[in-house]
């Protein structure tokens, strides 16, 4: 373990994925699984389509992947026009899309520091970064 205070200042960077419009492959078990995991790592709206042709859109806020078959995993989503929470059986799936708008792209701490030095650097004083709206 590191004693040097700067080395635990700094943990390594993490390449944010730019998945608004992506439509995944789900022909396999393994993509279907992938997908899940990215769209719940997402922070914007998706679209589900089960395989009876329904279709829910919203944010999701958690999975269970750790079953043995697609039937045993569920992701559960919070829908954009209702007031409830959802779950969906991986197993219903048939087309997931990443539709709405991921509101932490772009966002990191490195963005921030290099708008607040820009500014600094232009004299201005008493600076504050106010958060993007999320529209």
């Amino acid at each position: 373990m590191p004693s040097d205070p700067d080395a635990l200042e700094h943990a390594p960077g993490f390449v944010h994925e730019n998945l608004e419009g992506w439509i995944p492959s789900m022909a396999t078990e393994p993509e279907i699984r992938s997908a899940l995991e990215k769209a719940f790592d997402y922070r914007g709206d998706v679209a589900i389509t089960m395989k009876d042709g329904s279709r829910v859109e919203g944010y999701i806020f958690d999975r269970r992947s750790d079953g043995a078959t697609l039937a045993d995993c569920v992701v559960r989503l919070f829908p954009k026009d209702r007031n409830e929470k959802v779950a969906v059986s991986y197993s219903t799936i048939a087309r997931l899309e990443f539709t709405g708008r991921d509101t932490a792209a772009g966002k990191s701490f490195e963005t921030w520091v290099k708008k607040y030095r820009e500014r600094k650097a232009a004299g201005e004083k008493n600076i504050q970064i106010e958060p993007e709206a999320l529209d």
